[in-house]
């Protein structure tokens, strides 16, 4: 029988059942692989994350991240909620000094404050870069896109750990109304060795710059609430763009057609984006399970 410390955390939102849900097992060293997947599977949430003694010198904790089918080398969310889960147990002592995260893709430090009562986990997000893929038939892009005018920005490839499409529309109220084409879009996606189509529209708005939605069908995962390596990589977009200045930071908005309505802050550092924001234990207990 294995006993495992559990919470489950509502990421990049100030209220519980906001923004994105994602399981935490603090203690993962008794798991392998196999039983990760089945409890990932078994969560049915976007991803879970195991923690894991680290491996590497400098490391604070090692975090190993899946989704419902298959194992990723670094997702957003997961990992500012389980910094904010190790923190909220105890388990990460001095976080005000700043935490490491090591994942499959590399070490990630992570920067912590607390404001008005409220604690915000910030991440440096891997190095996103473009990537053209091959082998797969470009009129797929247009099916996944289709009832959608495109914004300035011809569709992309970025990867930063996941691999994403992204797509400028044109008008924020079009995306937010849109009904996608999951199975044009899981095709797309299975095609070209992406995890999903993130989709952004400017909203002429100070508060949210950028409205987001991001689908993932072919991972099980129809639409993520809100996604922090998508808005990692869209953030690299825009520099690469000229459209967000080193130095500058901005909010997205995300997950409002899903009900969760979540924010997440996007820096352009020095040292690359970063992305962060609030969140919300809602359960917190012990998953059973025989080995």
């Amino acid at each position: 029988m294995f006993i495992v410390p559990f919470k489950q955390v509502d990421v990049f939102t100030t209220h519980a059942f906001g923004g994105n849900p994602v399981a935490v097992v603090l203690d993962g060293e008794g798991l392998n692989a196999t039983q990760m997947q089945h409890i990932a599977a078994w969560t049915n949430l976007s991803e879970t994350a195991f923690v894991l003694n680290p491996t590497q010198a400098g490391a604070s904790y090692r975090v190993r991240i899946f989704t419902p089918k298959s194992e990723l080398p670094f997702a957003g969310h997961p990992s500012v909620g389980t910094a904010h889960a190790l923190i909220e147990a105890g388990l990460a002592p001095h976080p005000e000094r700043g935490l490491v995260q090591e994942c499959a893709a590399g070490l990630l430090p992570i920067s912590v404050r607390e404001a008005e009562g409220r604690r915000c986990v910030s991440i440096r997000t891997p190095v996103a870069r473009q990537e053209v893929p091959t082998g797969f038939d470009p009129a797929l892009i247009d099916v996944a896109l289709a009832g959608l005018t495109r914004g300035a920005l011809p569709p992309q490839s970025w990867n930063n750990g996941p691999r994403w499409w992204l797509a400028e529309v044109a008008n924020e109220a079009e995306l937010r109304a849109h009904a996608p084409d999951f199975e044009a879009i899981a095709a797309l996606c299975r095609a070209s060795g992406a995890t999903g189509l993130a989709a952004f529209a400017e909203t002429g708005r100070a508060q949210e710059r950028l409205a987001v939605r991001a689908w993932c069908p072919a991972d099980g995962i129809p639409e993520d609430p809100v996604t922090g390596s998508a808005n990692g990589s869209i953030g690299a977009l825009l520099h690469a763009q000229g459209r967000a200045a080193p130095g500058s930071s901005y909010i997205a908005s995300q997950g409002r057609e899903l009900g969760r309505d979540g924010r997440i802050e996007v820096g352009l550092r020095e040292d690359g984006v970063w992305i962060g924001g609030s969140s919300v234990t809602v359960i917190d207990g012990m998953i059973r399970f025989d080995e």
